[in-house]
């Protein structure tokens, strides 16, 4: 019979504590806010503002200037956090809400974009454009709005 050896099956576990230690700091650090671009007039927004065009119910911001909604894509923590803290709303709920609205013809989804970024980047270029991101991803491009 082979001889177990303790401290090889310590050290496993000890990687395994110390790689998962390392990934927390990284998500506690996280913040979602939500921006406009630099260029665009809107310097405030509520958060019941914020979901009502990021689920469609209008298309403007509260001046009445139009409001083109910018998305992550599914599965990305900061969406998750978005919709969780502005929306009142956990991934399955988002699902089933879009299905219903997208069966019965009265809106469709935001634009969704797979990165910071790349939210970041489409945000800056379009003073119509609303978005969220990780507080970390923030630049002058942009101006924050909402911190949830």
């Amino acid at each position: 019979m082979d001889s177990i050896k303790p401290h090889g099956i310590l050290r496993n576990c000890m990687k395994f504590l110390l790689l998962a230690m390392a990934a927390i700091p990284a998500g506690a650090d996280a913040a979602v806010v939500v921006i406009v671009s630099a260029k665009s007039p809107i310097t405030s927004i509520t958060a019941e503002q914020t979901a009502r065009i990021f689920l469609g119910k209008t298309t403007s911001f509260p001046n009445d200037g139009d409001a083109l909604p910018i998305d992550l894509t599914e599965g990305n923590a900061i969406r998750n956090e978005f919709y969780s803290k502005v929306i009142h709303k956990n991934p399955s709920q988002l699902a089933a809400y879009w299905a219903k609205v997208i069966f019965t013809g009265i809106g469709r989804p935001p634009i969704e974009l797979a990165s910071n970024e790349a939210v970041r980047k489409a945000v800056a270029k379009n003073p119509h454009a609303i978005g969220y991101i990780d507080k970390r991803d923030v630049n002058r491009s942009v101006r924050v709005i909402l911190e949830p």
